[in-house]
């Protein structure tokens, strides 16, 4: 038993011809599998109209019946067929509309099943389909008229009567598809507005979820490149006075505590899954910059600032921020690959003009603690941050041996 696959339907297609077959995929894809009670109710309620439409029209031009009349038993046997076809006609309205035309010449029982599928046709299919097999059904009025007149009616009234009613329901059929194509119009807009607003959340989401990554990164960087200098000083001087040993040790448990807060946060924000990361401690700013360096001289680096702003106006948070960021990079690549060198930190800058930081250090000294391993994204992400602020960065050796690390952002008044 021959069986058909989904690979016949094209195949279908192009053996029919394109305007009897024209949206039928696009019917198949909306329609569901099964019937639904809307559906059913409206297929109940069709055919019963066109059965009792059939019926009518059957009586007034055979008023005795079939009574052996072989035309009458033609014209019962349409109406019957077409009457049932009906629970089809979503799927063919154009197939069995041009089946059933012939028919309306002199088949009075099919008038109330013509109409039905002409309606559906009107619903289910575009205009340039509609009005070629409406003029026709128009067409065919004339010759029914003269078959079967009417009694005491006028010929071109009762060919009026019939042109307004078809006329009538290929234009209710045509609000009907209209509404249904706006409807799903709007579902389609809503779906997708629905689509780019999770899409946007996600973004924001993901691109805040970065933004704090990269934040934590810097931090994190400062806290261990400070447990590894210290550390490295213990392992390179173990003859050190207990004095120093001891305030080693509080430092690199003072800084392991805060790594692990900061480790601890990060995580907690990466692995949150709604799109309200939660309260963000307050970021650090220019403001913070001696409390950073005070701490980096409290672990035995040498650091010296030099700083030139004007005292009467603020820098702004954002550009203070990366300023900030700028010179703890800074710092904390010279504690890991240049031990025990001087460092310079200079800030400076105008408002209308911009803002320059740069973090200099000596050569290293020939015997320093080993440099702690690092993922060499620092610099990277540092970049990002001044060009995204507008800015340039600029790093790289010094003639001397040293390092330089050089970053200008625009400072707006």
């Amino acid at each position: 038993m021959a069986t058909t696959t989904a690979s016949d339907a094209p195949r279908r297609r192009r053996l029919l011809p394109a305007w009897l077959v024209d949206d039928a995929a696009e019917d198949a894809a909306r329609r569901p599998r099964r019937r639904t009670a809307r559906d059913w109710t409206v297929d109940v309620v069709a055919f019963l109209l066109a059965a009792a439409l059939g019926a009518y029209g059957f009586f007034d031009v055979h008023p005795d019946g079939v009574d052996g009349d072989l035309l009458a038993w033609i014209d019962v046997a349409a109406g019957v067929g077409f009457t049932v076809a009906l629970w089809w006609r979503r799927r063919w309205p154009v197939a069995l509309l041009v089946a059933a035309t012939p028919f309306g010449v002199f088949a009075s029982s099919v008038g109330g099943a013509g109409m039905v599928l002409l309606f559906s046709l009107a619903v289910h299919r575009p205009l340039r389909l509609v009005v070629p097999l409406s003029v026709l059904q128009l067409v065919l009025v004339v010759p029914y008229v003269w078959l079967f007149p009417e009694p005491g009616v006028p010929d071109w009234v009762l060919v009026l009567f019939v042109c307004i009613t078809l006329t009538a329901v290929v234009a209710w059929g045509a609000v009907v598809r209209s509404r249904r194509q706006l409807v799903a119009s709007l579902r389609e807009r809503a779906e997708r507005a629905e689509r780019e607003q999770q899409l946007l959340v996600t973004r924001a989401r993901d691109a805040e979820r970065t933004r704090i990554a990269r934040e934590m990164h810097d931090v994190l960087a400062h806290r261990i490149s400070l447990l590894s200098m210290h550390a490295g000083a213990l392992e390179f001087r173990p003859d050190a006075p207990a004095d120093d040993v001891a305030r080693a040790a509080g430092v690199i448990r003072a800084s392991a505590h805060e790594a692990l807060e900061d480790l601890r946060e990060v995580i907690g924000v990466l692995r949150r899954d709604d799109a309200s990361p939660g309260p963000e401690r307050p970021q650090p700013t220019l403001d913070d910059l001696p409390a950073l360096l005070d701490e980096c001289r409290a672990a035995g680096a040498q650091v010296d600032e030099r700083v030139a702003l004007p005292a009467e106006v603020a820098v702004p948070r954002s550009l203070g921020r990366n300023a900030y960021r700028v010179v703890q990079e800074g710092l904390t690549n010279a504690r890991k690959h240049a031990a025990g060198a001087p460092v310079r930190v200079t800030v400076s800058g105008v408002p209308g003009g911009g803002l320059e930081v740069e973090v200099r250090n000596a050569a290293p000294p020939p015997e320093r603690p080993p440099a702690p391993p690092g993922a060499g994204t620092g610099i990277v992400g540092l970049r990002e941050r001044v060009e995204l602020a507008g800015g340039d960065l600029t790093h790289g050796p010094t003639v001397d041996g040293g390092f330089r690390l050089r970053a200008w952002m625009p400072w707006q008044p």
